[in-house]
């Protein structure tokens, strides 16, 4: 993954948005974070200036190009192992005094300046309590002497893993994990509302989630979730990538303005879970996503891309203004609050003459006019995807907006309740009770749209529908084994949503969750007719899809896309052996020739 080359940014100058929603009588409730208090409107970027020579250029802090809005200063890392939480940083190229001038220099200029954690060589595993409150002991005594503004997350390689069984994003168990989560926590209470928090992970461990949740797949999902309502930017790494799968199933290569598009999109529109159209992260707010992208092709081991191209993809997704590409935006009209841009590096801009910030920084400034107050258009659909005895789960079409929606306000009685995404799970409800529902958008200027129609739902009364999901399609066989079959599908729609999915064969079914599976304990050299359907909220099952697969005789299977494996398993690639080096699911595009982080030739 050449993940030494991978870093991220972020950048909030924070207005508090109360003060200015309070003063237009807009704020609809107390319930506002402090990632809602940054500058809701000027597209920004943001820039890694790092703390080695590597080939690239030699700066001074001070020196940056003046088109930097937030920099990331990169990086602070361990001392005294991975898993002692002692966090250390000097200046490489200054003294502590004259980096602290330079920071206060550029903070005079209205930029902002984090720290950022990690990088490829500075593995932080956050295992045990002790190693949790040294890193927050040590990053605070880091802010404090350097007066930074804010945090930035870029863990990288075995930082963020999930264990085995750690397979809720919402409610994670991997000690690392939770650590993490809790000392940003504590970090962010220390501070101000003006201090900011953001995030630069690696395309697998937040859009390869989609397809398997698990080891490093989706790792940074819970840590995101858990800080949504903290986080002022997420700019994921759109290089040094393997091709990623979009929500059209398609799969696209970083380097193209339709890798950009689609991985932002999932972000911006909220996504499945490993495969599981029922378990959804949620979208983030259009001000909280940035496009991450190397600065140069020497910048990183993969995926530059040209500014032409980058601006054709931001056209799409700003603006809605197609350039004709394979992927098409769920939302037609575009992701207007999309925030702007991240790179690495600040020395590899200056390295080519200031190649990536000068056209696009002249790009953003078309869209930093003044603050609009137009409001957005109403939510439309809203529907119930499932109810319990305490709870109603529901789901709406997006509003669009020209400044960008930011999130959303569901309303039943007097409770008002803020959400990021496009769908709500209201909790704490009485039993056997009515319940009606509105739901308004709110945009990146603090504006409200009106109510959308009402709904009632009774709790306890499972949604009831005569229609049947479709059945699902494309089914695939995607490995083979001598014992074992694997399959993926094309998920089915439903208007109460799907709740999971059957495979048959012979007399025996076995229920799946997503949209693929792994069917064991078959014998060698068989034929087997597997049929795939699914089943709604309601109980309705829709028609079968199937097909026909063999296992393989005995001996090392080969090698298979979509496939779990774990240390030290044996494959068979173009006739090679491979043992497996880190546990993980494949993709296509991750042959074990490709990915020697993952497999290691015997």
């Amino acid at each position: 993954m050449y993940a030494i080359f991978n870093r991220s940014l972020t950048l909030g100058f924070r207005v508090t948005l109360i003060l200015a929603l309070a003063l237009a009588g807009l704020l609809q409730s107390a319930n506002i974070n402090r990632a809602e208090a940054a500058v809701p409107n000027n597209k920004i970027i943001v820039g890694y200036w790092h703390n080695f020579d590597n080939g690239s250029t030699n700066i001074r802090l001070r020196d940056i190009s003046p088109d930097f809005d937030v920099i990331q200063v990169a990086f602070a890392e361990p001392s005294g192992g991975p898993s002692s939480g002692n966090m250390a940083f000097t200046p490489y190229n200054a003294t502590v005094a004259d980096f602290q001038s330079d920071i206060a220099y550029l903070q005079s200029q209205g930029k902002k300046v984090l720290i950022s954690i990690g990088g490829a060589n500075g593995t932080v595993e956050l295992s045990s309590a002790q190693a949790k409150q040294t890193f927050v002991t040590t990053m605070k005594n880091l802010i404090n002497t350097y007066g930074f503004n804010g945090i930035d997350i870029d863990l990288e390689g075995s930082s963020l893993s999930l264990n085995g069984g750690d397979t809720n994003f919402r409610s994670p168990t991997t000690p690392k994990i939770v650590n993490l989560i809790a000392a940003i926590q504590e970090i962010l209470g220390s501070y101000g509302s003006d201090f900011l928090l953001t995030m630069a992970p690696e395309t697998a461990y937040v859009q390869g989630g989609s397809i398997s949740y698990g080891g490093p797949w989706g790792a940074y999902l819970p840590v995101i979730y858990a800080l949504r309502n903290d986080l002022d930017y997420l700019h994921v790494q759109h290089y040094n990538s393997g091709p990623m799968t979009g929500l059209d199933g398609k799969s696209y290569s970083q380097g193209t303005a339709d890798f950009q598009v689609a991985m932002a999109e999932m972000l911006l529109a909220g996504f499945p879970v490993g495969g599981n159209t029922s378990n959804l992260f949620p979208a983030l707010r259009e001000d909280q996503v940035l496009i991450g992208l190397p600065a140069s092709p020497q910048a990183a081991g993969g995926g530059y891309t040209t500014p032409a191209n980058v601006q054709k993809a931001l056209d799409y997704l700003i603006k809605g203004q197609s350039y004709g590409g394979t992927y098409v935006l769920r939302n037609a009209s575009g992701y207007p609050g999309l925030k702007g841009l991240m790179t690495w590096s600040i020395n590899w801009d200056k390295y080519t003459n200031f190649g990536f910030s000068s056209p696009h920084r002249t790009y953003l400034n078309q869209f930093n006019g003044p603050v609009e107050n137009v409001p957005p258009s109403v939510p439309s659909n809203l529907h119930a995807t499932g109810v319990t005895s305490n709870s109603v789960s529901l789901a709406w079409n997006a509003s669009t907006d020209n400044v960008g929606v930011t999130g959303y306000i569901v309303t039943y009685g007097s409770t008002n309740v803020n959400v990021t995404g496009t769908s709500a799970t209201i909790n704490g409800l009485a039993s056997s009770t009515p319940y009606t529902f509105t739901v308004k958008a709110r945009d990146a200027a603090g504006n409200i749209s009106g109510a959308s129609s009402p709904i009632t739902v009774t709790t306890g009364a499972p949604p009831t529908d005569p229609i049947k999901p479709t059945a699902p399609t494309n089914l695939t066989v995607t490995s083979t084994t001598s014992s074992e079959i694997g399959l993926s599908w094309t998920a089915s729609t439903d208007n109460v949503g799907v709740t999971g999915y059957t495979v048959s064969y012979g007399s025996s079914n076995v229920q799946v969750a997503g949209t693929s599976a792994t069917i064991t304990g078959l014998a060698a050299g068989t034929t087997y007719t597997f049929t795939v359907t699914a089943k709604d909220a309601a109980g309705n099952v829709s028609d079968g899809t199937t097909i026909q697969a063999t296992t393989a005789t005995t001996g090392t299977p080969a090698w298979a896309p979509n496939t779990s494996y774990k240390a030290n398993d044996r494959v068979v690639y173009q006739g090679k052996t491979y043992y497996c080096i880190q546990a993980h699911t494949s993709l296509t595009g991750w042959e074990p020739s490709n990915v020697p982080a993952l497999w290691g030739l015997q």
